[in-house]
Parts: C-alpha cells; sequence; structure tokens
C-alpha cells in the first residue's frame, strides 16, 4: 500500500512539474497568426533552422561594425544592427548586437524594444540616456551622462533615449536579450502609423490641439 501512495505521489509531482514548465515561447516577430491552411504558411516563430551538417563558419560571423554609420539625418544618429537577419547562427541564441553613431547633438529619440532588455557601453564621445518606468511605478525617469566606458541597462520593454550632448561625434555599442528585439520609436509610431490614428484621438491624448496633431502627423 505505501509503495501506491508512493507512486501515486510521484506522479503527482510530475504532472505539478510539467504544467508548472509549460509555457507559450516568448515571440521573435511583432505577431505570429495561426493557420490550418499550410498553404498559407510563411513563418516559424524565429526563422528555421538549417541542416546542422551544413552549417559554416560564414552563419557566425558578420563584418562591419569598424564602420561609422551616417547620421545625416532628422535625429542625427545612425543604428547598424546585427541580429538574426545579419548573422543566422543567432537564431534560437537570444542575443544581438547593435552600433550606435551619434552627430553632435544627435539623438537616438525615445524608442522602446518589446522583446529585449539593452546594455549600452560608450565607446566615444559623451552620451545623456535614460529609461522610463510603467504606469505601475509612476513613469519615474532614470537617466545618467555618461562618459568613454561608461555602461547603462535599459530593461525589456521601457521607453528610453540616448542623446549626444557633446560637441564631437560619439559611438556606443549595445547587445540585447533577444535574437530580434524589435524596435518601436514612439514619435513614428503614434503620429506616423499606416493609416493614420484619429486626430482626435491624439489630440485628447497629449493634451494638444487638433490642428497640431495633424500638423505633426504631416511631418512622419
Amino acid at each position: 500500500m505505501k509503495g501506491v501512495h508512493f507512486l501515486l505521489t510521484l506522479t503527482i509531482l510530475a504532472l505539478a512539474t510539467s504544467i508548472g514548465f509549460a509555457y507559450d515561447p516568448s515571440p521573435l516577430q511583432d505577431f505570429c497568426v495561426a493557420t490550418d491552411d499550410p498553404a498559407k504558411t510563411l513563418f516559424v516563430n524565429g526563422k528555421f533552422c538549417k541542416n546542422p551538417m551544413l552549417a559554416n563558419a560564414s552563419d557566425f560571423f558578420f563584418s562591419g561594425l569598424n564602420k561609422p554609420g551616417n547620421t545625416s539625418n532628422a535625429v542625427g544618429s545612425n543604428v547598424t544592427t546585427v541580429n538574426v537577419v545579419q548573422i543566422p547562427g543567432l537564431n534560437t541564441l537570444g542575443i544581438s548586437l547593435v552600433r550606435i553613431d551619434y552627430a553632435p547633438h544627435g539623438q537616438n529619440p525615445p524608442h522602446t524594444h518589446p522583446r529585449g532588455s539593452e546594455i549600452l557601453v560608450v565607446a566615444e564621445g559623451t552620451l545623456y540616456v535614460g529609461f522610463v518606468s510603467s504606469n505601475q511605478d509612476n513613469n519615474r525617469l532614470f537617466a545618467k551622462v555618461l562618459n568613454k566606458g561608461d555602461v547603462f541597462v535599459f530593461p525589456i520593454g521601457q521607453v528610453h533615449f540616448q542623446v549626444n550632448i557633446g560637441h564631437t561625434p560619439a559611438v556606443a555599442f549595445a547587445g540585447l536579450s533577444s535574437q530580434n528585439a524589435g524596435v518601436i520609436t514612439i514619435a513614428n509610431t503614434v503620429f506616423g502609423s499606416t493609416p493614420p490614428i484619429y486626430p482626435d484621438v491624439l489630440a485628447a491624448a497629449f493634451k494638444l490641439d487638433k490642428k497640431i496633431v495633424v500638423d505633426l502627423q504631416n511631418k512622419f
């Protein structure tokens, strides 16, 4: 009888453990719509895997992060991304890398990465960086001035930014905890969506005159 109780207890523990570790995998793109029609299947969550026997060193290699990006644009910055698109071998590994170049007074404007945290190190120049916590944390700003060699972390999903407050170009490198962390630039998303969000909605949300909202939408 004791043996039966032991087996029953073991079975319950095994079931509880399997349920405890069961979860949906984190998304590796913006969305993955289910389909029952194989003919309409275009994606897996992430990328299809190459036969391991066909893998080679080039699948794990990228060259070019020594080259400055073109910062001649409206925000004065350029992000060179090295994720699973550039290095197929990153698939399933949960990491990626970027180089960010900043013109004097250029910025990487407020944005968020929906699928990854970020750790940034300044290679050249002086940056003012920060992130804003969630509504539940009263939208607190965590900000610092970073110099060469300084490191700062942006937690997953938090709106964050970097600004070059120096008079010379700046460079930073950042690691992200996803093979495809994604990026949502706040201004572009809110004022530049396709189709546009109703101006009345944004006017009420931002406490702006509707004409100002329309003007902002025209700029994006």
